[in-house]
């Protein structure tokens, strides 16, 4: 490592909102290049309420919100998953007084506070002159208000949604879909065994890919995603069909958390709200299963088929990174670290169409990016619609900024 009288730079890094595998590799990525370039890396703890809770004063030990990174802490961490920085899903520019550091409580009274600018000195306090945000679009969105004030920021995309917009590939999602194949191959054994309907629930808020590559993988016989609602009807006539010529008799639908019914809205697990203005998602499984219950008979000569109901959860964004997971971070990180050896800030690093490249960080707030579903979902059969895989990228539906 260099020498710290020679330190060509700070670099300060963060992992905000959910875990995915593939956190940790990033991270060392970033860091064991930096350091052999001669910089210092700060780790930011607790995504970012670590530059959130900063106390301005040498003599406060701050560790709880910030460490110096060194090659024996992240080649430690670098092969598992999750994040050892930690996470939240913070919003420095919307904090309410509940969460205000006790610190400011004194000085921001009001009920909602912009603290941007305190956040801006405490990365100064840290010596930090360049930030990596590693998040989805929310964590990103941030990264994006401080780039405009003028802190220099290179993102890198995380998220098992890959709903990140300008980038095919975003950290968690492979890992996701390989558990997710895996989990419903492994519960097909009792939906044949019992000759149910098998329905998993799975992520995804705004967008399907979740649900629609697992599908086109054979790991289901239909999905229904945030981006076209359904009809509850036509969905349980194909799931009896489905289940009618399968020799074991059952069939599986994947759900994503935010789809919705036709009549019906997204369905949430509580009324409260995120720092970013989400509720938390969860039910639309629940719900789906007890209509297909109900309305089965209809199908099926009159007798209703019974439902295996399962929520995959937190089950898919835990343990370790597939070898997806763990080339692509390491990728990212390095490209990252070469954007800011060149002096060039202000860029998300992605990939596109096979190749690594990078864009202009304000990307991720100026588009969506969710399933064409008049190229990529057919509505008649409720299961991805391809043609042609020529020319496709990798995970076949992807950005089209």
């Amino acid at each position: 490592m260099a020498k710290l009288n020679k330190i060509k730079g700070v670099l300060g890094i963060l992992t905000g909102g959910g875990d995915v595998p593939g956190l940790n590799p990033a991270i060392r990525a970033v860091t064991i290049r930096a350091l052999r370039e001669g910089y210092k890396v700060v780790g930011l703890r607790r995504g970012w309420a670590g530059p959130l809770n900063i106390i301005r004063d040498p003599k406060v030990d701050n560790s709880e919100y910030c460490q110096e990174l060194t090659p024996e802490i992240v080649n430690r961490a670098g092969r598992t998953g999750g994040t050892f920085l930690h996470s939240s899903r913070t919003n420095p520019s919307k904090v309410k007084q509940a969460d205000m550091p006790d610190h400011f409580k004194e000085t921001y009274k009001d009920p909602v506070t912009d603290m941007t600018p305190e956040v801006l000195k405490n990365l100064e306090f840290l010596g930090i002159d360049t930030l990596i945000p590693i998040g989805g679009d929310d964590t990103l969105s941030y990264g994006v208000r401080l780039y405009q004030e003028g802190m220099k920021v290179v993102a890198i995309p995380k998220t098992m949604d890959n709903d990140v917009p300008g980038t095919d590939y975003c950290i968690g999602f492979s890992t996701c879909v390989t558990r997710t194949i895996e989990m419903t191959n492994a519960l097909r054994t009792s939906a044949g065994s019992h000759e149910r309907f098998l329905v998993l629930e799975v992520f995804g808020r705004y967008a399907g890919f979740t649900a629609m590559l697992p599908t086109m993988a054979g790991a289901a016989h239909r999905c229904v995603i945030p981006e076209y609602k359904f009809d509850m009807d036509h969905l349980t006539e194909l799931m009896c069909q489905d289940r009618q010529q399968n020799p074991s008799k059952y069939s599986i639908v994947l759900i994503s958390e935010g789809a919705m019914y036709q009549g019906g809205e997204m369905v949430f697990e509580s009324a409260t709200t995120d720092a970013y203005g989400h509720k938390k998602l969860g039910g639309i499984g629940d719900l789906v299963s007890a209509e297909l219950k109900d309305r089965s008979a209809k199908f099926n000569n009159g007798r209703a088929v019974n439902v295996i109901n399962q929520k995959l959860g937190y089950l898919v964004r835990s343990g370790s990174p597939d070898a997806i997971d763990s080339i692509v971070p390491m990728a990212y990180g390095n490209l990252a670290f070469d954007l800011i050896m060149r002096g060039i800030h202000g860029r998300l690093v992605v990939l596109r169409n096979g190749r690594y490249d990078n864009l202009p960080i304000e990307v991720v707030t100026s588009t969506k990016k969710i399933v064409n579903v008049a190229e990529h979902y057919s509505t008649d059969r409720l299961r991805p619609s391809y043609k042609s895989f020529e020319m496709r990228p990798l995970f076949i539906m992807t950005s089209e900024f």
